[in-house]
């Protein structure tokens, strides 16, 4: 019974151990989604508020996002009651954008870099949505056998 036991608790860690590869297999594309699309949103909202007075244009800082979202920082831990030293929250790394051209009225939206800025991560969230699709496509194929 304790051989049995045994050999049914190993089987339970290695099927552990796949759902977390898979896990970690597909995590960066997944993030780099989520991510993508919060800038969207930000980036959106500067375009639509670029004819309010005072209105400070935002952004968010990618890839340093997605570094604390994947754990990649100074400090690395190996243990839940280690603490992290990478934040996890969505708001770090949202802030506010330099503008090139000062505006009168205290706007430092500029439509034409919003519009750039918001073009450029809707291709940048396709390709990653691409990537997303194949390595499931990849996957899925493995898991058929073919």
């Amino acid at each position: 019974m304790a051989h049995y036991l045994q050999e049914v608790s190993q089987t339970l860690d290695i099927e552990r151990n796949k759902v977390k590869s898979i896990q970690s297999h597909l995590q960066l594309h997944s993030e780099a989604l989520a991510l993508r699309s919060k800038r969207n949103e930000i980036l959106a909202s500067n375009i639509a508020n670029a004819a309010t007075p005072n209105f400070k244009a935002k952004d968010l800082d990618f890839s340093s996002m997605l570094n604390a979202k994947m754990g990649i920082g100074d400090l690395m831990t190996n243990d839940l009651r280690h603490l992290n030293s990478v934040s996890t929250s969505i708001n770090d790394g949202v802030g506010f954008r330099q503008n090139i051209t000062p505006s009168m009225d205290g706007n430092t939206v500029e439509l034409h870099v919003e519009q750039m800025q918001f073009s450029e991560n809707v291709m940048r969230y396709q390709a990653s949505l691409e990537f997303l699709n194949r390595k499931l496509t990849g996957l899925k194929s493995a898991i058929k056998g073919e």
